[in-house]
């Protein structure tokens, strides 16, 4: 059983609390967890941070100035062309994970 917070638990199977441990190499289920989701938390970020600096790299702005280029019709391409729309998306998107992945580790971590 692993606490989440005073009042509840969460139960695993006994499998899955094995794997954990033997994974994470830690005896505790609870501290083999929160390793887990730590590290998983820390890979996230730095993908999501490498994706945005591909996208940096590519339009040679940060995503504020390319939403505001954008906007304003001073980007130099049209906004509305699909790789332009398919681009802010994706990078909206991770500038948006990455704050809360980023909310997330100062809440829990």
């Amino acid at each position: 059983m692993i606490s989440v917070d005073n009042m509840s638990k969460v139960m695993v199977s006994p499998r899955i609390g094995a794997l954990l441990t033997q994974v994470t190499e830690v005896p505790d289920l609870e501290t083999a967890l929160w390793k887990v989701l730590v590290e998983y938390i820390d890979l996230k970020t730095e993908r999501l941070r490498r994706n945005i600096q591909e996208f940096e790299t590519k339009w040679g702005m940060s995503f504020s100035e390319f939403a505001e280029q954008c906007a304003a019709g001073t980007l130099g391409q049209d906004p509305y062309a699909y790789h332009v729309e398919s681009d802010y998306w994706e990078w909206e998107s991770a500038e948006t994970l990455l704050q809360h992945y980023k909310d997330l580790q100062a809440q829990w971590m």
